[in-house]
């Protein structure tokens, strides 16, 4: 409809120019919409430009609506992040009933596409599918146990990679690691960290 109407309005731009129909008067020119409408026209072309600013701004217009109606107002990050990793999970059950050697209260957050694929600290190809966490001090191979203070959810993993070094971060973990605690919509968390075995590799 609207673009039905931008064409209608070129043609009457068309006429005023070669006929010189005025934009608002007696007889039968035609008025046409203009959003300075309080404005006389001057001559046609004044009439030309304020006609072609009104075309430009419906366009404009048309655009943002439909940009707005076609995409969802919230974009779930999980979408994006829908495959299975392909790195051998670990059996840590043997973990569950460990005595717990160190505890850390803080935030938590996760890194995902930027560091896919790379070598981490410890020499192993980082799967952000997989479940693996990185710490500014713990040596490699320390197995430690995250759980999401929001909603009590746990997960044991091993730690591979030395991260992050922003000093308000205890931890960054695998996005797999993220979608277990159920933290990937919010980015950052508050998490217990707790140690279950100190690793024997890198330090």
């Amino acid at each position: 409809m609207i673009y039905l109407f931008i064409i209608e309005q070129l043609k009457v731009s068309y006429r005023v120019i070669t006929a010189g129909i005025p934009l608002y008067g007696e007889g039968k020119g035609e008025r046409f919409f203009a959003p300075f409408s309080y404005f006389k026209a001057v001559n046609v072309w004044e009439v030309f430009v304020r006609n072609t600013f009104s075309i430009i701004a419906l366009l404009f217009l048309t655009l943002i609506l439909s940009y707005c109606t076609s995409v969802p107002r919230f974009t779930s990050r999980d979408e994006r992040y829908r495959r299975e990793s392909k790195t051998q999970k670990e059996d840590f059950d043997r973990y569950k009933n460990s005595e717990v050697l160190e505890t850390e209260v803080g935030t938590a957050s996760y890194y995902a596409d930027q560091f896919n694929n790379k070598i981490t600290y410890s020499g192993e190809v980082y799967d952000m599918f997989g479940l693996s966490a990185a710490h500014p001090t713990y040596q490699m191979g320390t197995i430690i146990r995250v759980t999401n203070l929001s909603n009590d959810k746990t997960v044991i993993i091993r730690v591979n990679d030395r991260m992050p070094y922003r000093p308000d971060r205890i931890i960054d973990l695998s996005l797999g690691c993220a979608q277990v605690l159920d933290m990937v919509q919010v980015g950052i968390t508050m998490v217990k960290v707790e140690v279950l075995e100190w690793g024997t590799g890198k330090k």
